[in-house]
């Protein structure tokens, strides 16, 4: 059995944009947040993509490094993961919180 801590599953890690320029939010395996099963998991077709407008200046506030890129944004890496301190984890709660106002179309 494996075992993983709350924020693994259930927390952001990172948003991969789709081909069809919807996002999926991803946790720390790469699967849609609360997905334990190591099966392979299709995330064009996957039920919780949605479309967010998100821009370079965006991305590069969300992004663990500054980086531009809205392809794939990462939250946090091993470096700055919120389970390393109080620091790490109010860094990343600030995110989330820019995260939550934004608003998300669920229909192509």
């Amino acid at each position: 059995m494996d075992i993983k801590d709350f924020r693994w599953v259930f927390m952001p890690y990172c948003l991969q944009r789709l081909s069809n320029g919807r996002y999926i939010i991803l946790n720390r395996d790469y699967k849609p947040l609360g997905t334990t099963s190591p099966d392979w998991v299709e995330y064009e077709t996957h039920p919780s993509a949605v479309r967010m407008s998100i821009t370079a200046k965006t991305a590069a506030s969300l992004s663990t490094h500054g980086k531009p890129d809205t392809d794939r944004i990462f939250l946090y890496d091993d470096g700055s993961s919120p389970a390393n301190g109080a620091e790490q984890m109010r860094a990343y709660m600030e995110k989330l919180s820019r995260l939550a106002m934004y608003t998300v179309k669920y229909e192509d």
